[in-house]
């Protein structure tokens, strides 16, 4: 996931350099004999994006919910997480996150998923699918799950559909999407004026005394989102600019790179969240940045006579909090460290936040 995998939930942040968004989408090509042209032109019509029905399709094998589909891809199960969406939790869903509900509406949503992908199926067949990726790479997300745009036999995008639906909101926590940006955009607020699905203010509302009930805090959710996204685009236009001189903290090629610019004796900037702040043993501060799993991680380090200077950026409360601007940029000279990438820190002004703070 790129750039800054995503770590207690899914999606990395589909962030590649912006040179990518120019590139021809990649058909993972799937299924289906198409459907009729005035079909096609309905879809368009409503949701801007032009159906092209793909031609190579793959078995659907699971609908866990919204946002998840299993399906059978080389001859081995492939679990899907669908890009820039974010379906309510259904209720078998444990989560701990006040922004994650579990809610009426995501168990509904899952039961109506389950039900739109069994009304594909040709008889005594299993619905098939086709996928979309952002320019010409697969990513995963923590849980190794395929991060896609999922296409039905007709053309549509499935992701698509679930904003222009109000099944879910446009989720660019982790940037903007690379495929169709505007389209999301566009769908969500066709959405939200409607008031579709989780933009009605009765959704989620008990009908009964005492039912049970939960809301997701989508006024606050969504401002978060869109301050990190831009801060996000930050990124990918500083690394179409100098990619020698810029890295994502979970991109190690990126930070290889990085690591031969210093090596010559030259600064290089380092785009990141923050996973985990140390303080070490011998009075040191470590900030780790958030990466993939497995995957060697980049680490800025502040002296014990320097940590009161970094007692004054005010770090702590960046450090996953949510609601705040999470994305930083440092500037210093890599060299390679013990786990991964060392920086070491001393000025807070080669500190700053990427983008920002939530409206």
């Amino acid at each position: 996931m790129h750039p800054i995998t995503r770590s207690a939930r899914v999606l990395p942040l589909a962030a590649l350099p912006l040179a990518l968004a120019l590139l021809p989408m990649q058909l993972s090509a799937a299924c289906g004999d198409g459907q009729s042209a005035g079909a096609a032109a309905t879809v368009e019509a409503t949701s801007g994006w032009k159906p092209v029905p793909p031609t190579e399709c793959f078995d659907v094998e699971k609908v866990v919910d919204g946002d998840t589909v299993h399906i059978l891809r080389g001859g081995k199960l492939e679990k899907l997480r669908l890009s820039c969406v974010d379906t309510e939790e259904k209720f078998a869903t444990n989560s701990n996150d006040p922004t994650k509900p579990s809610t009426v509406f995501g168990e509904d949503c899952a039961q109506w998923a389950a039900e739109f992908f069994a009304g594909l199926a040709k008889p005594d067949e299993k619905p098939k699918v086709g996928l979309v990726f952002a320019g010409e790479r697969e990513e995963r997300d923590v849980y190794g799950r395929l991060l896609c745009h999922l296409i039905l036999p007709d053309g549509r995008n499935f992701n698509l559909l679930l904003v222009e639906l109000g099944k879910s909101p446009y989720f660019n926590k982790y940037g903007n999407d690379l495929v169709c940006h505007e389209l999301f955009v566009a769908a969500q607020s066709r959405a939200r004026n409607a008031k579709r699905g989780i933009w009605d203010p009765a959704t989620n509302v008990p009908k009964t005394e005492g039912a049970r009930s939960a809301r997701r805090p989508y006024e606050k959710l969504l401002p978060w989102w869109d301050a990190r996204a831009e801060a996000i685009e930050s990124y990918r236009a500083a690394a179409a600019k100098d990619a020698a001189h810029v890295a994502a903290a979970d991109m190690p090629q990126e930070l290889e790179r990085a690591l031969e610019t210093s090596a010559k004796g030259e600064e290089v900037s380092i785009f990141g969240s923050i996973q985990r702040i140390f303080r070490e043993d011998d009075g040191s501060v470590t900030v780790l940045f958030r990466t993939g799993d497995k995957q060697p991680a980049f680490r800025a380090k502040f002296a014990r006579e320097h940590v009161a200077k970094y007692e004054s950026l005010g770090l702590d409360k960046r450090d996953d909090e949510e609601f705040v601007q999470n994305f930083l940029w440092v500037k210093g000279r890599v060299v390679k460290g013990a786990r991964g990438f060392d920086m070491a820190c001393a000025d807070p002004s080669r500190w700053r936040v990427a983008g920002p703070e939530p409206k």
